[in-house]
């Protein structure tokens, strides 16, 4: 039997503030490799953050301007008990906007996940709208209630896969 490694997690460097207000602060910092972890390891995120207030929308947006950061990624708007109802990927900070707008009485916070290659955001959105499935009232395209596979095809081109079907014929008791 193979012995596991138990590594420490990455350790959070925090570099200042971003906002203040409603009760919360939100700041902003690195995360930095503890000792012995390996250094080649590319991340998947450039930036992220979670179950933010929306009134920090702006602030934040501003802040990651200042820091030379993509705007592209995936993001999700959350209900006031914390649960996901919205998944997208594009302009984050502007569909974030956008999607308050229509529905500011019903979302309190937002994540976001700025994406190294933006190759790999379609595929991230895929998957959290089919992890989310009910829970997201605000999302009709690619979400799956019930037990059918999603359409493979909203996976991007040359990714492997194994795939249920149903068996055509009669049907055995």
């Amino acid at each position: 039997m193979a012995k596991t490694q138990n590594k420490k997690p990455s350790q959070k460097r925090n570099e200042g503030d971003v906002w203040s207000g409603d009760g919360w602060s939100v700041r902003w910092g690195k995360l930095v490799r503890s000792p012995g972890r390996p250094g080649t390891v590319k991340s998947l995120m450039t930036w992220l953050g979670e179950k933010i207030p929306y009134s920090a929308l702006n602030a934040t947006k501003e802040h990651l301007q200042r820091q030379n950061a993509k705007k592209e990624g995936v993001y999700i708007a959350h209900d006031s008990m914390g649960y996901a109802r919205y998944v997208g990927r594009g302009d984050v900070f502007a569909r974030l906007a956008a999607r308050f707008k229509a529905h500011p009485k019903e979302l309190a916070y937002f994540s976001f996940y700025l994406v190294a290659e933006k190759k790999h955001q379609r595929e991230i959105e895929t998957l959290l709208i089919r992890l989310g499935g009910a829970m997201l009232h605000f999302n009709d395209r690619k979400k799956r209630v019930d037990i059918s596979p999603g359409d493979l095809r909203d996976y991007e081109p040359g990714t492997s896969y194994v795939e249920r079907q149903m068996k055509k014929g009669k049907k055995t008791k």
